[in-house]
């Protein structure tokens, strides 16, 4: 389908990527509280799989294995996996950094989706336009001072985290014409929780509940639970089935953008013209890939079976 014929779903990605780009700040904030990344993610999706079980109840396992081993997958790429790497690299190596390649999510996407579904098509404005918006997201999470200083272990992770979420958009597109979005959100909560249980056994123990009465810890934690989380997957999911992995991953460009705002209104960070300019180029490659005008049979990059 055109993407004028889907313009709801496509509005409701870039509101999606914009609460997302929030959540960076209200884990900053929990983080000043004492929470580690690990309890921040256990605690938000827990509050996230409680709220959709009192909308979702049904039963905990599929008779299917082969679709609950696609469940485990998708809870381990897009939930503990995703989040503890990219968490856990922001307290190794530079924040820059980890803004800058997370955001080669979308180009790991379409090359994933390239390899995995030979149907794919991929057109110029969809390369172009994702290099462009990639050259904005370089601008705005540099804010002006082009300093980039590598850290392997760090870097890797938050590769790692970006692959992660490409391959949760894949196992989506797997999975997420058979059954209703609602169960499929619900199910990847649940093993997010499952396979985040590991991680959290080798860590400090609980902070004290005394933490949990503290005003800005609640707020923070039911907006990254019910509203990052439930209502955003929820949402996130419902875009890739009806706008497909590539025009859906191509709106997280959109992160850092709103990163910077959030920042700069909430912690009171500044704003440089280079950010600004970035902020442009981002939402003119978004715009240029999600154009589709596909090339000619010669020039199109596609596999035919």
């Amino acid at each position: 389908m055109q993407p004028r014929n889907n313009f709801f779903y496509h509005l409701l990605a870039i509101i999606t990527v914009s609460i997302w780009g929030i959540t960076f700040v209200s884990t900053k904030i929990l983080i000043s509280h004492g929470l580690t990344p690990t309890e921040i993610f256990i605690s938000r999706f827990t509050l996230a799989y409680i709220g959709i079980w009192l909308i979702s109840p049904a039963k905990l396992f599929l008779k299917n294995g082969r679709d609950e081993l696609l469940f485990a997958g998708a809870g381990l790429c897009g939930g503990s996996l995703y989040f503890i790497t990219e968490n856990t690299a922001l307290g190794i190596t530079f924040a820059s950094n980890v803004s800058l390649i997370v955001c080669t999510s979308p180009l790991l996407t379409t090359l994933l989706s390239f390899l995995f579904y030979r149907k794919e098509r991929l057109s110029a404005n969809l390369i172009y336009g994702s290099l462009i918006a990639l050259a904005g997201v370089s601008l705005v999470v540099f804010n002006g001072s082009f300093i980039l200083k590598i850290n392997p272990l760090g870097d890797i992770l938050t590769l790692i985290a970006a692959l992660m979420w490409a391959f949760y958009c894949i196992i989506l597109k797997k999975i997420g014409n058979r059954y209703p979005t609602l169960f499929v959100t619900r199910k990847v909560f649940f093993y997010g929780i499952v396979t985040a249980l590991p991680f959290a056994l080798t860590q400090q123990p609980f902070p004290d509940l005394s933490v949990f009465t503290n005003i800005s810890v609640i707020f923070n934690l039911l907006f990254l639970g019910i509203v990052a989380s439930m209502l955003c997957y929820y949402m996130w999911n419902t875009i890739v089935k009806k706008i497909g992995i590539i025009q859906a991953t191509n709106y997280i460009y959109i992160n850092p953008l709103v990163t910077l705002l959030a920042s700069s209104i909430i912690l009171n960070e500044t704003l440089t013209f280079i950010s600004l300019f970035g902020a442009g180029l981002i939402l003119f490659g978004v715009y240029l890939a999600e154009r589709k005008f596909p090339l000619r049979n010669k020039a199109a990059l596609t596999y035919k079976k």
